[in-house]
């Protein structure tokens, strides 16, 4: 029975060709996935692990040991005190204070260098002998060229920015820190094992005590590093320095932190895999359909075959076997042809980030242990779990079939069975997810609806497909004999139509799905910048990190503006809970937003009161009037009073208070973002005014209502365009199962072809006959996909209402339209193969076919 197996396989190979591409698609993805990850995260770990090998031990703060009345902002740095406790220790040969922070660099042309990537600043410490001016040295930092920043308006660039901008020692540089444009001269050039710039960002150092003005406090550090003695372990003055540290600062070795670096680093990639591998998941499934449907169509065909088997002496068992074998045999063919081609996407994966300008550091393409056997067990157990009901169907044949010329058809009786089993989960699935639209949380239970409504549909596919493709025979008829045959086919056998559609169903459920709920919350945005927000513009840094009070101050002084307020964050402690505190000016607030209050109003808030959100009030039992006990961030101690109590959205939320109240507990101040009124409303006139009064800088983003909602529009189509081009693997491998079931039927009904050229249907019209079989087929499953999709779209909308109140319904119809138009073409392109073999058949050939 085993050769018996292998000989099918070999006489069957044209047709199980599709089955092998669907798999072998599946499996590259699940491979190249592997291979990508793998690959990026060893190179960012080995980059990472560079960038640590001066360092035998690192001091870093240590906010795990607060205590309940710590301040919540407190021990953000190290002070000078433990650089110099630290460098007295035995077996330091040397101490290093390191100062970071965000430095946003303008290339020649005004734009953002590394824009997408770290862009940061440090500090070039020198030495104790020289005070960090930089004539002693830094270990992190190799010059090249020229030498280190000693003063306030110097500054070095790492190699890599330096090559890729332009830049030299004399030239003066733009760049900013948290709002106001610097200029500053480049007096040297390092290399740098920075893992960040090894990944294209950039990396710009400044003396010791500018670097502690602009990222941390006068004499403070972010952190210290320590090199150890010859003969001295990492762990031995790892232990030696723990002695000498206060409560609130930590030591660690070198090689701990390569190791929390190269754990970020796997963290982040999981992430992407996980996508990856749903959508090859996605792929797989409908891989599935067309493994099924093609060894299905293989048992029937070769009913006579199998019944003499029987008649032979074969056992069921061993005629289960025998298709299991074949299944497993195209399995791994597509599961190590996958492979190869899994590990050349992951290759080209590496090279088109290259080309993209994505940089990434250097190292070897990774095919671990783990994605070679993920590709084999997935490629072989996918088909044989596949074709695992048309091998038990091959056994049901009996011996008495052999005297027989065609198979028997599909009882009445099995496909009641179907169709009550896809009731039974259709409509509790249904009914799941219409009651999980009003629940609180009904995340789980609508997934798990879905899930048994598209099961239940898939069931039911048969006995839908009678009454939709009944709807297009107006249509069909106008093509004649052809169209006419071409309904009855498609009908003929609903489990093999069913199946067909079934496969590019899933793909465009999922995309209309997502493309519904993208859209509807874009919608909702819009309309949530439009009714919250009076202010005619919102100014922050352009990676969103706090923007400097410089920033504030230069708008209020700007010609035309009339209302302005920052908005502050500061952490703090309420009923012993952390809660964060936003800072506005409680004068100006109320003409720059519009939120709803269901207590209260703005009112107090200029007075020294606050107004929260009707979430945060209930879950403390807030009500206007209510006292808050508040601990700050510097420690002190206040009471707030509330004034009012609004309802959240998505762009404000929380507890808010007056500036006034709150920037004198602030160590540093800083603001968010600021809104900005004008005498004359929004304009690009008046837009440019004010990027021209903030020094044109690249790095502060100056935002109309209309920008914000392009800005979300844009992230918005990023990921649908994404979603899009992950789904289209699916697609194809549904394209493969609409060529492969016509392929196979024309071959099925190779006699039937060569009696109706007999009696008069030309070569065009039979062309035209398999081509609008494929299309209806096509056509169905796109309705299906569509129609489903319009429904969870509309299900997880409701979710998404419960928490922004502006969420509104979109129908796409334009692109629903383009998705029904892409099925039609699937079902076009599917058929021109099968459609010309069946047109080129020999009539009198055919005719004695059995």
């Amino acid at each position: 029975m085993f050769r018996t197996a292998l000989r099918n396989v070999l006489a069957h190979k044209a047709r199980l060709l599709m089955t092998t591409l669907a798999v072998m698609l599946g499996v590259a993805f699940v491979a190249g996935t592997l291979v990508f990850t793998a690959t990026l995260s060893e190179a960012f770990a080995r980059s990472s692990a560079k960038g640590f090998e001066a360092v035998d031990v690192a001091v870093r703060p240590d906010h795990s040991a607060d205590g309940p009345d710590t301040a919540p902002g407190a021990a953000p740095d190290l002070p000078r005190e433990v650089l110099e406790k630290v460098r007295e220790v035995p077996g330091v040969e040397r101490a290093t204070g390191a100062v970071s922070g965000f430095a946003a660099l303008a290339d020649k042309d005004g734009g953002l260098v590394g824009e997408g990537w770290s862009t940061l600043g440090g500090n070039y410490d020198g030495g104790e002998d020289c005070g960090g001016g930089g004539r002693g040295g830094d270990p992190r930092y190799d010059l090249r060229e020229g030498r280190a920043p000693q003063r306030a308006g110097e500054v070095a660039l790492d190699s890599a920015t330096a090559e890729r901008t332009g830049y030299g020692v004399g030239d003066t540089v733009r760049l900013s820190v948290n709002g106001p444009v610097r200029e500053e001269k480049v007096t040297g050039v390092f290399d740098t094992d920075d893992g960040s710039v090894a990944a294209g960002g950039t990396l710009v150092l400044f003396d010791t005590a500018t670097a502690q003005e602009l990222f941390s406090r006068p004499g403070r550090y972010s952190e210290i590093v320590l090199t150890a003695s010859d003969g001295v372990t990492q762990q031995e003055l790892l232990e030696r320095v723990r002695e000498v540290l206060p409560r609130q600062a930590e030591a660690v070795t070198g090689q701990k932190l390569a190791d929390e670096q190269a754990e970020m680093i796997e963290s982040q990639m999981e992430g992407m895999r996980t996508v990856l591998l749903v959508f090859a998941g996605i792929a797989l499934f409908v891989g599935v359909f067309i493994i099924a449907n093609t060894f299905t169509m293989l048992v029937a065909q070769r009913t006579r075959e199998l019944a003499l088997l029987r008649a032979v002496g074969a056992s069921r068992r061993q005629v289960t076997r025998s298709v299991l074998v074949e299944a497993a045999v195209v399995g791994t063919v597509a599961a190590g042809v996958g492979l190869l081609a899994g590990i050349g996407i992951g290759a080209g994966l590496r090279s088109l980030m290259g080309s993209l300008g994505l940089t990434v550091p250097d190292g070897p393409l990774v095919v671990t242990p783990v994605a070679v056997a993920a590709s084999l067990v997935v490629g072989i157990v996918v088909t044989v779990v596949a074709a695992w009901l048309p091998a038990r169907r091959a056994a049901k044949v009996p011996p008495v079939a052999a005297m027989g010329s065609v198979h028997a058809p599909s009882t009445t009786r099995g496909l009641v069975v179907r169709n009550t089993v896809g009731a039974l989960l259709a409509g509790p699935g249904a009914a799941l997810v219409l009651a999980a639209t009003g629940m609180d949380d009904g995340k789980v239970p609508m997934a798990l609806g879905a899930g048994l409504l598209v099961i239940g549909v898939f069931v039911l596919t048969p006995l839908l497909s009678r009454p939709v493709i009944a709807v297009a025979a107006p249509v069909l008829r106008v093509f004649g004999v052809s169209g006419k045959l071409a309904r009855l086919n498609a009908v003929r056998n609903p489990r093999r139509t069913a199946a067909t559609a079934a496969a590019l169903m899933i793909g465009l459920t999922l995309i209309t799905g997502m493309t519904v709920i993208a859209g509807s919350v874009q919608k909702g945005i819009d309309k949530m910048a439009s009714d919250a927000l009076r202010a005619d513009y919102i100014v922050s840094m352009a990676n969103f990190l706090p923007l400097s009070p410089e920033v504030e101050r230069t708008l209020a002084g700007t010609d035309g503006v009339t209302a302005l307020s920052p908005m502050r964050n500061s952490p703090s402690r309420i009923d012993g809970e952390y809660e964060y505190l936003t800072g506005v000016n409680g004068e100006a607030f109320g003409e720059l937003v519009e939120l709803d209050f269901t207590q209260g109003s703005f009112e107090g808030l200029a007075d020294g009161g606050a107004v929260v959100d009707t979430a945060t009030a209930k879950e403390h039992g807030w009500r206007t009037g209510s006292v808050l006990e508040v601990l700050y961030e510097d420690g002190e101690r206040g009471e707030l009073t509330v004034s009012g109590v609004y309802r959240a959205n998505e762009m404000m939320r929380g507890i808010m208070l007056d500036t006034a109240v709150l920037d004198p507990h602030l160590e540093q101040i800083t603001s968010m973002q600021v809104m900005v009124g004008t005498a004359g409303g929004a304009s690009d006139s008046v837009k440019s005014s004010l990027e021209k009064a903030l020094g044109d800088n690249p790095a502060i983003l100056v935002q109309d209502r209309e920008d914000v909602s392009e800005s979300i529009a844009q992230m918005f189509t990023l990921m649908l365009n994404m979603l899009y081009g992950l789904l289209a693997m699916a697609v194809v491998v549904a394209v493969l199962g609409v060529v492969n079931t016509l392929a196979m039927s024309v071959f099925e009904r190779s006699q039937e072809i060569g009696m109706l050229r007999a009696i008069g249907l030309d070569r065009r019209g039979t062309k035209r006959m398999v081509r609008l079989e494929s299309l209806v087929i096509s056509l169905f499953g796109g309705v299906l996909g569509v129609g489903l999709g319009v429904f969870f779209g509309w299900a997880a909308g409701e979710l998404i209402s419960s928490s922004m109140s502006t969420y509104e319904l979109v129908l796409p119809w334009e692109r629903m339209g383009v998705f029904l138009a892409l099925a039609a073409l699937v079902g076009v392109l599917a058929a021109l193969w099968p459609a010309r073999r069946a047109a080129r058949m020999d009539m009198l050939e055919s005719i004695k076919t059995e």
